[in-house]
């Protein structure tokens, strides 16, 4: 009983002091409480795979009312705008500059190769990106297909029996709006930030102040420094999660099909995951210098490139997938995307939660032992 009571008394007064560290210290409060807010807005609405405003060129080589209704129906989709062209080798240098990001080619036998059942279109997509690119392509399509299907109902032209139409639907995703699907990764990437870079300097910096020493010589333990480093921190990345949801639900309007309870537990251990990796990486550091370098390399780029952020680690090659495995981040990923556009799923957040609470017990233990009582 005495040595609990000797137990809280330290850690409150440890406690305290973190905590008056962490209200002085400007710096680690602006990181805290302000970058998150400029990382949503910056990454929310700069950060975007959809295409609004995909220009083509169209070349027709002879005008027809065929020609005219293909022209028409990509005109009347919301995500293109059309340029025609005299001659092909104009919307050839206007590709080459950039201009515009596909040519589509009417050629002159359009109406009677269409009146025949055979009628053929050339588009030219610009590959530079290829993103846009594929975008662009789908959007063609489809605004093709629209207006062949108008045309054929106003001929009172009866589609052929052996023809197949294929009615899609997009699960989880209805708009297929992609900041959707990178708005719930953006808030791992920012608990992971902010966590590692809070932490990573902490135990650094005392070094380098030599009040580390000091703190050596008092009869605390390695379990008592880490809760006491480690909570006034937990209440600022608690502070960020309540921002980064809010954002997500009414600047994004990201549904949240998860409870708020499987949501904010997971996001929870990831960040005392993201607050125990800097603090451990910062008791083996000998300057905040090292320690920011490696907290970027261990835990942020990791996060950004491997996780399934962007890419789905799944199309990468299987030692890349098998190193992605290792990173927190790629487990609460899926997690978090999950919880947002699926909805609870319970084995799921079981299964990574597990994997979740594995780290913490690693990283705790690995704090400690960098925080062992020795000079170096």
């Amino acid at each position: 009983m005495k040595h609990s009571n000797a137990f809280f008394v330290r850690l409150w007064a440890l406690l305290k002091k973190e905590t008056r560290q962490l209200v002085r210290d400007k710096s680690s409060l602006a990181i805290g409480l302000l970058l998150p807010i400029i990382l949503i807005l910056l990454f929310g609405y700069g950060l975007s795979f959809d295409l609004s405003n995909g220009r083509v060129g169209v070349v027709v080589e002879q005008s027809t009312q065929q020609s005219s209704q293909i022209i028409s129906g990509l005109e009347g989709s919301r995500y293109l705008t059309t340029q025609q062209y005299q001659s092909y080798q104009a919307a050839e240098h206007a590709i080459q500059n950039a201009e515009i990001d596909a040519i589509l080619h009417i050629p002159a036998t359009f109406a009677e190769d269409a009146a025949n059942g055979q009628a053929h279109l050339q588009l030219l997509l610009n590959g530079r990106s290829t993103s846009i690119a594929a975008a662009m392509q789908a959007y063609v399509s489809v605004a093709i297909n629209t207006a062949a299907a108008i045309q054929a109902d106003r001929q009172n032209i009866r589609a052929s029996t052996a023809m197949i139409t294929v009615e899609q639907r997009m699960w989880f995703n209805e708009s297929a709006n992609s900041t959707w699907y990178l708005v719930p990764g953006l808030i791992v990437l920012i608990l992971t930030l902010i966590g590692a870079f809070l932490t990573g300097l902490l135990i650094a910096r005392e070094r380098e102040r030599g009040t580390l020493e000091a703190l050596f010589v008092t009869p605390i333990r390695p379990i008592e420094m880490v809760i006491a480093k480690l909570t006034p921190y937990l209440v600022i990345g608690m502070i960020d999660i309540g921002m980064c949801l809010i954002a997500s639900y009414f600047l994004f309007e990201v549904p949240m099909r998860g409870s708020i309870i499987s949501i904010v537990s997971a996001a929870f251990l990831y960040l005392l995951v993201s607050l125990l990796l800097g603090l451990t990486i910062s008791g083996f550091a000998q300057s905040q210098f090292q320690a920011s370098q490696i907290a970027l390399l261990t835990s942020f780029m990791p996060a950004m490139m491997l996780s399934g952020f962007v890419f789905d680690t799944r199309n990468l090659p299987l030692l890349v997938q098998l190193i992605s495995q290792i990173i927190p981040a790629t487990h609460f990923m899926i997690l978090i995307k999950t919880l947002f556009l699926g909805g609870d799923d319970w084995s799921l957040w079981l299964k990574e939660c597990s994997i979740l609470m594995i780290y913490i017990v690693v990283l705790m233990f690995a704090s400690c032992k960098s925080l062992k009582k020795q000079l170096r």
